[in-house]
């Protein structure tokens, strides 16, 4: 996003009269790139995702780990399948380097025991190595104790709570094996976390269904809980086709993203702040000028690591072979890793090659993609517009909100930016 003199402004009036070929010339687009996207080689390993529970306690019907099992049995990762998988990632690391663990299953928090004895070792080898060392944990925070606060706060874990809307919301969608509700056990947990965090940051993600599309009034209600991020995730694909969004939602679904960003561009004219991290997100995308060939790190510097200790592309490709990329005890199968970079090249994508939208995208979950396809493409472009038409109303209303308030979020390096 560039501001316009006023010359170059007359330039493009003149082009604009000879047609869109006369304005891609003046603004140089008749060119090809200057720097052609190309897949990278051997990139270094820099974050895990590690499915310490392949179990959950829930139900969720749209679940991509199918209750936690991902199609099998439950199981719980070995304290040798971690510790290899922790040694790996810092094998090579070097002064400064910051490498990200992030825990997941299933319910991370019923392998508790594990998933510190992983972070001590990590927090040890990061300080062996000049290094640093991030955490991040998905729960659904049913199992939550004040202890867990304790610790995630003095090992700065970025804590994200599954919450699908407030009270019976969250109770259809999220409900206990048993049919019973989870919502309250879940608040009642995750409020203690919320008064404690200073180090933490905690953040609710709200899985997107045709049931929960409400989302003005489900991010003013976390907003007044105390949350101070909240994201929205649609529901693209799920392993039983239930929950998933279909076409006919997505204009819905825009709408009420824009209600939420019109309301977040309310708020930061008038310097408050809004917990709406996708706008955030989107805000902050825009303001780095990011380009980019991938829609997350998944497959290249960042892998998820199944129970039994199998590499994949995420967290999401777990026990599927479509995302296989080795083992934690022999490493990254670089031959494959070369193979789905280069495949997986957003240029190489139909029908982004096209698409003006593709370098802010990076061409959709690869999951979500290889599985169903691109059904939200109107979508994200939707919302692409309008967060860039939001960018340049801020940048005349508050220029220093988007100069102090775009700094880096704390995610795990194969995560995708909060653009849905």
């Amino acid at each position: 996003m560039f501001a316009l003199d006023e010359e170059t402004r007359q330039e493009l009036l003149r082009a604009a009269g000879l047609g869109p070929g006369a304005v891609r010339e003046a603004m140089g687009l008749s060119r090809p790139l200057a720097m052609p996207m190309t897949a990278p080689r051997d990139p270094p390993l820099r974050s895990l995702s590690l499915a310490v529970a392949q179990a959950c306690n829930l139900g969720c019907t749209y679940c991509y780990a199918q209750e936690g099992g991902f199609g099998g049995k439950a199981k719980e990762m070995a304290w040798r399948t971690a510790e290899v998988a922790v040694r790996r990632l810092f094998a090579d690391a070097e002064r400064g380097d910051t490498l990200h663990i992030s825990f997941l299953g299933g319910e991370p928090l019923a392998a508790r025991d594990l998933l510190r004895d992983a972070t001590e070792l990590a927090t040890r080898l990061a300080r062996e190595k000049g290094a640093n060392a991030k955490f991040s944990i998905t729960t659904n925070g049913t199992l939550l104790r004040p202890d867990d606060g304790a610790f995630f706060e003095r090992h700065r874990f970025a804590v994200t709570v599954s919450l699908d809307g407030i009270g019976a919301v969250h109770d259809r969608l999220r409900p206990f094996k048993s049919g019973r509700g989870s919502y309250q056990r879940a608040i009642e947990n995750v409020m203690p976390l919320l008064a404690m965090q200073r180090r933490m940051q905690i953040s609710a993600r709200v899985t997107v269904t045709p049931d929960n599309l409400d989302l003005r009034e489900t991010l003013d209600g976390f907003a007044e809980l105390g949350f101070t991020s909240v994201g929205f995730s649609p529901v693209l694909r799920s392993p039983t086709g239930r929950s998933e969004l279909a076409v006919s939602d997505f204009q819905l679904l825009l709408a009420q993203m824009i209600d939420c960003g019109r309301e977040f561009e309310r708020r930061a004219a008038l310097g408050q702040p809004y917990p709406f991290a996708n706008m955030a997100s989107a805000l902050r995308e825009i303001h780095r000028g990011t380009h980019r060939p991938y829609p997350c790190g998944a497959g290249a510097g960042y892998f998820g690591v199944s129970a039994d200790g199998d590499m994949f592309a995420c967290h999401r490709f777990v026990d599927d072979e479509a995302g296989a990329m080795g083992h934690v005890e022999t490493g990254v199968d670089r031959a494959r890793q070369r193979q789905w970079l280069e495949e997986r090249l957003v240029d190489r994508q139909e029908p982004c090659r096209s698409c003006w939208a593709r370098y802010l995208c990076g061409g959709g979950c690869h999951h979500e993609v290889i599985a169903r396809g691109r059904p939200a493409c109107d979508f994200i472009r939707g919302w692409l517009e309008y967060c860039l038409q939001a960018y340049v109303r801020l940048s005349v209303l508050r220029p220093d909100y988007l100069s102090g308030a775009m700094a880096p979020e704390s995610r795990a390096a194969g995560d995708a930016p909060a653009l849905p």
